[in-house]
């Protein structure tokens, strides 16, 4: 074992058999296990059961293996990361081969692929975290600067596999890996040379595509434009379907690339900065986005492919936006905003930066409609009021007429725009129709376009009925936000997940990732697509009315009587003719006489009465009868007996004045009346032992109640279960128990047992005391001589000859 408080790089550890013990660093590569690992493969992209089989068996492998790798201890994990060639390729081939977030249709519909994924993904992020960690507890840790070397000079990390980690991993676990690359960046400085060292590189891939779509030579540079006749041009609308595909996919995965790292990691920032990026990413959007959006606009291929590709597109322009924005926030108005004591170079640098942006229209006014000029110059001029107002009104102007040169009108809250999902498809109306167009009108294609135009201010509702305040487009940039890292999970699942969690999306990702999710989420479909929208009926047909089906009930009456239809007065009748009508009054009366019930004249049948028959007599009523008992027959259910009319109640006396004995012949007497009724009605069957018991209990419950018995209140004393803790209740009645436990039961056994011994001493020493004197009979004095005395009786005794002359014979 390693010593404890001693850093890793300076332990030794003694291995190997009784006798051939060695001492080695506790680096070393001796150390190492042998484990051989698998390389990653990427899902299959068809999923036939064959290649989803073996897809499942090779990362089952590789999970199996880095779950050992994480449960070695601290110097077993360093020996393995350090020494072990086939872990650094696993590494690598996962880093290269894992599908990014915008990668949704590499990814396979089986749930065992996703799962598997998933884990395996998790896994990795896991390793990586534990190398770029040189301290995990108080005894496990590596001195920072041997730690800076070793992950240096062994290629644990670098600045593609940084750029790689920020992609894979960035979304849902942000504050760990901001911590993450700093502590890489802070122990080993070296990194930023090697990055420094990059960014050329970088542009050099933005120039690589220009030359693809033949907007530049390898002769010519960026600043020289390419003559038309030396050599025919290699544009996006004459190459193959696959480079085109190819070429979309290769400036989408740069984009994010640097998107996440910028985001994670700001202090980068100040180095892209440096080599002039800005101005090659604007002039590198103003040249091939245009020529890029009307290939997939023109061309006609494959119409999943199109959408696919339409979609990266607007993803990579949404993505050159945000870059550019970070860069200048923190190369330039954050400076500013903490009072930094150069504030001047950096307006003026944000100033001139913003000029060089002018002649890129499409450029300028794509980040005006995202991130708005205008609040970012009056910000500037609340914090630097020496600011120029000539130069700020120039640069507002530029922008407007950026605006007016794309053929687009500038949005009147320009603010609202910020947070929608596809800002920059806004600007381009003329590309809506052609695309769809070409694509056959699909609804997917139309989704992805809607952009900017999908802000409204307008409160949704979720799932549950919870009124959402987010507008639809923060809701689907949200939901596109979870979806570019967890593709295979459905839109329903993700919003009922962002209900739950108030729309935060990193905490929904981060939960999802972490497997806590809230149990009713659990029990959800993964896959579960979005609930379709009831359509609302409408108020015609929902409406309550009192006029509902009449005549003239036009919304559901085709044709009406326009004869009974007329403005002012009737056509052709005079005021006295309308006066004498009633007509109106005959129908009511045909309808009030429906509801009559008092019939006057009742016609009597013959020989029902002295009258003849047709003729009438009248109902005679007496109002001096009483009617009350007609109905109801008082006494008809009586006994007529003349036993139950003298019968009465018997007298009792009460029971305040009655006696002992009183009482005891009258329980007996109720006793013995039970008796007779059980008597009656015993067979001669043996009866069930349960039923007899209820009735036993039910008696002596009886019998209780009737003599005020109270039952005991319950007892706490049982508790609960050992090393859990115990109530209020069961402490105080044990204790309770501990302090009356002698009054009753056997509980003073041994008490009641030492004071008959102490009678029985006193009573023997008192006869002793007599046989001496000659007081007891001879007899008693034999019957006492053979008792045996208890051991008090022996320690009372006196020490003179006598009494040990007696006390031998009586033992």
């Amino acid at each position: 074992m390693a010593c404890a408080r001693v850093p890793l790089d300076e332990q030794q550890v003694t291995e190997g058999p009784r006798g051939r013990e060695r001492t080695l660093p506790a680096l070393h590569p001796a150390r190492k296990e042998d484990r051989g690992f698998l390389p990653y493969q990427p899902p299959p992209e068809d999923s036939s059961p064959a290649q989803v089989e073996e897809f499942l068996e090779q990362a089952q492998f590789i999970s199996e293996d880095l779950e050992w790798l994480l449960a070695l201890p601290h110097d077993k994990f360093w020996c393995q990361v350090v020494f072990d060639e086939s872990l650094q390729k696993c590494l690598d081939s996962y880093l290269r081969n894992a599908p990014r977030g915008i990668d949704s249709a590499s990814l396979s519909s089986s749930p065992a692929v996703a799962e598997m994924q998933r884990s395996l993904h998790r896994s990795v992020f896991m390793v990586f975290l534990r190398m770029a960690t040189h301290k995990e507890s108080k005894d496990n840790f590596i001195t920072p600067a041997v730690f800076g070397e070793i992950i240096y000079d062994n290629f644990l990390f670098d600045i593609p596999k940084i750029l790689d980690l920020c992609v894979l991993f960035g979304r849902g676990n942000t504050q760990l890996m901001q911590k993450m690359i700093e502590n890489i960046f802070h122990q080993q400085p070296s990194y930023y040379g090697d990055l420094n060292e990059t960014v050329p590189s970088i542009i050099q891939v933005f120039d690589t595509i220009l030359e693809k779509c033949g907007l530049q030579s390898e002769e010519t540079g960026a600043s020289e434009p390419v003559k038309l006749n030396t050599h025919p041009r290699r544009t996006p609308m004459t190459m193959t379907e696959e480079d085109l595909a190819d070429l979309v996919l290769y400036l989408c995965d740069t984009c994010t690339t640097i998107h996440s790292f910028l985001d994670i990691f700001p202090e980068a920032c100040s180095t892209f900065h440096q080599h002039g990026f800005l101005n090659r990413l604007s002039s590198f959007y103003e040249m091939a986005v245009p020529d890029l959006e009307k290939a997939l606009t023109k061309r006609n291929f494959d119409k999943c492919l199109q959408e696919d590709l339409w979609r990266r597109v607007c993803h990579s322009r949404r993505r050159m936006v945000e870059i550019t924005h970070l860069l200048l926030q923190h190369t330039c108005l954050q400076p500013i905003l903490e009072g930094s004591e150069h504030t001047a170079s950096f307006v003026e640098d944000f100033l001139q930066t913003f000029s060089a942006f002018l002649q890129e229209k499409r450029f300028l006014a794509d980040y005006d409609e995202q991130f708005p000029v205008a609040d970012d110059i009056s910000l500037l001029q609340q914090a630097f009021p020496q600011l120029d107002d000539t130069r700020t009104s120039y640069l507002l102007q530029a922008v407007e007429s950026a605006w007016d040169s794309i053929g687009k009108k500038r949005p009147i809250t320009a603010s609202s725009a910020n947070q929608s999902g596809d800002p920059v498809s806004k600007a381009y109306p003329d590309i809506r129709p052609a695309l769809m167009e070409a694509a056959g009108g699909g609804a997917t294609i139309g989704e992805e376009l809607r952009g900017a135009e999908a802000m409204m201010d307008i409160p949704r509702k979720g799932a549950n009925g919870a009124v959402c305040t987010l507008s639809a487009g923060e809701l689907e940039s949200l939901l596109s936000h979870i979806r570019d890292l967890l593709p295979d999970l459905g839109e329903g699942f993700l919003l009922a997940c962002l209900e739950e969690y108030g729309y935060d999306s990193e905490l929904v990702i981060n939960n999802i990732l972490e497997d806590k999710l809230a149990p009713k989420l659990n029990k959800l479909d993964r896959a579960m697509p979005r609930p379709v929208k009831e359509a609302l009926p409408s108020v015609i047909s929902s409406r309550s009315n009192v006029f509902n089906d009449d005549e003239f009930d036009v919304f559901n009456r085709d044709r009406l009587d326009m004869s009974r239809v007329w403005k002012g007065r009737r056509p052709g009748e005079g005021v006295r003719e309308m006066l004498n009508d009633k007509r109106h009054i005959d129908e009511q009366r045909e309808r009030y006489q429906s509801y009559q019930t008092v019939v006057e004249e009742v016609p009597i049948a013959t020989g029902q009465s002295g009258n003849q028959g047709g003729t009438y007599a009248f109902d005679d009523y007496d109002d001096e009868y009483d009617d009350m008992y007609d109905i109801n027959q008082v006494g008809a259910n009586d006994l007529d007996e003349d036993d139950e009319l003298l019968n009465r109640r018997p007298f009792t006396t009460p029971q305040v004045l009655r006696t002992r004995r009183q009482e005891e012949e009258e329980e007996e007497g109720e006793e013995e009346e039970e008796e007779k009724e059980d008597a009656v009605k015993r067979d001669q069957f043996v009866q069930d032992p349960a039923v007899l018991r209820e009735r036993a209990e039910a008696r002596r419950i009886a019998m209780q109640s009737r003599k005020g018995y109270r039952p005991p209140p319950q007892s706490h004393v049982g508790g609960g279960p050992k090393g859990r803790g115990q109530t209020q209740e069961t402490v105080l009645d044990r204790r309770r128990k501990e302090m009356n436990k002698s009054r009753g039961a056997n509980h003073n056994r041994r008490t009641m047992a030492d004071r008959k011994r102490n009678k029985e001493a006193q009573h023997c020493t008192e006869s002793w005391q007599k046989k001496e004197k000659g007081a007891l009979p001879r007899a008693r004095r034999r019957r006492l001589s053979g008792c045996r005395l208890p051991a008090s009786v022996l320690s009372t005794c006196t020490a003179d000859a006598r009494d040990r002359t007696v006390m031998e014979n009586v033992l």
